[in-house]
């Protein structure tokens, strides 16, 4: 698909500069099928990191670039590789704050704890995530900053976070009073907790009068679960700097207002 948009797009748009490709922390750690079956780098992950020995779909986008960008000179690119987007969708397939907002609604409206869907290593490790403005700031940067041109960058928010301190917002912004980590052998599968909670869902729309939405359109529990199987991985956004781009963002500030965010759209209540 990529192959084809820019095989139109760059004969045809004569003022087009640059390009941007967002892929992600996979490059690093592999693809989603191959997790468990190959090494992925060791954090704090910088550019210039060799590709792993494994298929992955970013580094074939990459290459389609690469390709197709060289046949037309004066044409740049740069490749931009978030971490956990943290930002607001009414259906997304990979949605993290949406997910965590729709399973707080979900456990406040039947009055359950909202316990934490992670290991003891994901809840007191250090994690680090990517503000969706943030990423849309980093790409202006990118393509109109000579510094910037034929380069792939990390994209992260600059800081890092625990997720026991997060799920304190989380709780706070739904008024849930009983939350946190239940230590033991076995942790919670959001996948199974929620499903069959897909008419309480419709219930809490029809109630709530929020945007109509299906469940599996608002949770990606598959993603949570898979998010938090174990300790984080941390990147680096020092070659940004040293090009000259000083964004960031407080995780634990925008955390909390894309939380607002989804409310106001009426996504959750």
């Amino acid at each position: 698909m990529l192959q084809n948009v820019l095989k139109t797009v760059i004969p045809n748009a004569k003022n087009l500069q640059h390009i941007c490709l967002q892929t992600g922390q996979k490059h690093y750690l592999g693809s989603f099928e191959s997790i468990g079956k190959i090494v992925p780098h060791e954090s704090p992950f910088h550019e210039d990191l060799p590709r792993l020995k494994a298929i992955n779909f970013y580094y074939t986008l990459e290459d389609v670039l690469f390709d197709e960008v060289s046949k037309r000179e004066g044409l740049t690119w740069s490749i931009h590789r978030p971490a956990a987007i943290f930002g607001v969708s009414p259906c997304s397939l990979m949605n993290v704050v949406g997910t965590f907002c729709v399973y707080a609604t979900i456990c406040k409206h039947k009055g359950l704890p909202l316990t934490f869907p992670g290991n003891q290593l994901a809840w007191d490790g250090y994690w680090y995530a990517s503000d969706a403005d943030l990423i849309a700031e980093h790409q202006i940067w990118a393509a109109v900053d000579p510094n910037a041109k034929n380069e792939a960058f990390n994209c992260s928010n600059g800081d890092v976070f625990k997720w026991k301190h997060l799920w304190k917002v989380l709780a706070e912004k739904f008024e849930i009073d009983n939350y946190g980590f239940e230590a033991g052998d076995k942790k919670l599968s959001l996948v199974e907790r929620m499903k069959d909670m897909g008419p309480v869902w419709d219930e809490i729309v029809r109630e709530k009068e929020l945007v109509p939405t299906r469940l599996e359109e608002v949770g990606a529990w598959w993603l949570i679960d898979l998010f938090f199987q174990g300790a984080a991985y941390l990147d680096t956004m020092n070659k940004s700097k040293e090009h000259g781009f000083v964004g960031f963002r407080n995780s634990k500030t925008c955390f909390a207002s894309w939380i607002d965010k989804m409310k106001s759209h009426r996504i959750v209540p």
